[in-house]
C-alpha cells in the first residue's frame, strides 16, 4: 500500500501532532476550563482539574482537531467538540475509576480515592451534561447523533464488560464488542466528528471513523498485551493485574478457547470464582505459551494498525495524514 508508506518520524507522533496543534489545543484547554466551572458547585472544578491536570496525552481532542484541519476546517466548531470529546473521555474515567474501585490514575491517587465515590459519579455525570452543552453550541445534528451514540455505545460497553470479564463463555466477538464500547468508540466519533465539521465527503467521513475504530481497537489490545509482557517501570501496571483482577482478555480468551479440560478448570477456578493462590499467574502463562496466544494476540493489534493506516488513504494528501500514519504505528511499537 503505496498510500500509506511514509519515513518514520522524529519524536513521538503524538508529540508530533501536538506541536502542529498547539495553537488549537491550547484554546480547547481554555474552553475546557471555562466549562467545567461551576458557581455553586466547586468541588466540580476541584475534581475535574485533579483529573484533567494529571498530564493526560489529550490524544481523542487531538484527533478532532487533525481530522478537521486535515479536511481543510477553518471555524472555530472543532474546537468545542474537541473539549467535548475530552470531557465524555474525563467522565468516564472518573465513573470507571468507582466502578474499578481504582486507587491510581496516572501516577496520582483517583479522585474517588481523594474525595468520595458520590463527588466521582457526579461530578462524571456533570462533565456529560457540559459535553452535550458544547455539542449542541455546534448547531449540528450530525454531530450530535454521532456523539450521543458514542456516549451510549461507551457505557453498554462498561455494562457488557462487567459481565463478560469473568465469564468463560466470553468469545472473541464479545471482547471486541467490549473493546468497541470501552476505548474505540470515542476514538472513532472524535475523528468522525473532526469530518463531518470540516463538511468532508461522506466517503471521507466513513474513512475517518474507521481509521478511530480500528486505532482504538490496536490501542486496546496492544494494552492487554502489556499486562502479560510489559514492563512495569514503563506501563505503571504490575505484570498480571488483569489476571489478578479477574479480566478475560484476549491472549486469556484465546488461551481458554484451546483449553483441555484439567485448563478449563484451572480457568475456572482462577478467572470465574477468583480462587487464585501463590503460582497461579505463572501457571496462566505457561498455557498462554503452550498456545502461543501473545503472539497471536500481538499479531491481532499490529493487524488493526494496518487496518487503521489503510482508511488514511482515503484522505487528502497532507502532513497531518502522515502522523496519523506513524500514530497508528506508534500504538503497537510498544509491543517490539
Amino acid at each position: 500500500m503505496n498510500q500509506v508508506m511514509t519515513q518514520t518520524p522524529k519524536g513521538k507522533p503524538h508529540e508530533l501532532l501536538a506541536e502542529t496543534l498547539a495553537s488549537e489545543l491550547e484554546a480547547v484547554n481554555l474552553l475546557i476550563q471555562e466549562r467545567m466551572a461551576s458557581e455553586h458547585a466547586p468541588r466540580i472544578p476541584e475534581v475535574t482539574a485533579h483529573l484533567v491536570e494529571a498530564g493526560g496525552k489529550r490524544l481523542r481532542p487531538m484527533l478532532t482537531l487533525a481530522a478537521a484541519r486535515m479536511c481543510g476546517y477553518e471555524g472555530d466548531h472543532h474546537l468545542k467538540l474537541a473539549a467535548t470529546v475530552e470531557f465524555i473521555h474525563t467522565a468516564t474515567l472518573l465513573h470507571d475509576d468507582v466502578v474499578d474501585e481504582s486507587a491510581q490514575r496516572r501516577g496520582r491517587p483517583t479522585a474517588n480515592l481523594l474525595w468520595d465515590n458520590k463527588s466521582s459519579v457526579l461530578v462524571g455525570d456533570y462533565l456529560f451534561a457540559r459535553s452535550f452543552q458544547l455539542m449542541v453550541d455546534t448547531g449540528s445534528l450530525r454531530v450530535l447523533d454521532i456523539l450521543a451514540n458514542a456516549s451510549a455505545t461507551i457505557a453498554e460497553g462498561e455494562v457488557l464488560q462487567m459481565t463478560a470479564a469473568t465469564d468463560l463463555r466470553t468469545t472473541e466477538e464479545i471482547y471486541l464488542q467490549v473493546v468497541r464500547g470501552k476505548t474505540a468508540a470515542l476514538f472513532s466519533a472524535a475523528t468522525e466528528v473532526g469530518g463531518v465539521i470540516a463538511s468532508a465527503t461522506d466517503a471521507q467521513v466513513k474513512a475517518l471513523y474507521d481509521y478511530g475504530d480500528a486505532l482504538g481497537i490496536a490501542f486496546q489490545i496492544a494494552d492487554d498485551l502489556l499486562d502479560y509482557q510489559g514492563d512495569t517501570a514503563k506501563t505503571g501496571k504490575n505484570v498480571g493485574d488483569d489476571f489478578r483482577e479477574r479480566k478475560l482478555t484476549l491472549p486469556v480468551i484465546k488461551a481458554i478457547a484451546q483449553a483441555t479440560d484439567e485448563e478449563r478448570a484451572f480457568w475456572q477456578r482462577t478467572i470465574a470464582k477468583g480462587r487464585q493462590e501463590e503460582g497461579d499467574l505463572d501457571h496462566a502463562l505457561e498455557l498462554m505459551a503452550k498456545y502461543a496466544t501473545l503472539d497471536a494476540t500481538r499479531a491481532d493489534a499490529f493487524g488493526w494498525a494496518e487496518k487503521a493506516k489503510s482508511a488514511l488513504a482515503e484522505l487528502p494528501d497532507h502532513p497531518i495524514r502522515t502522523m496519523l500514519i506513524h500514530l497508528a504505528d506508534y500504538v503497537v511499537s510498544r509491543l517490539n
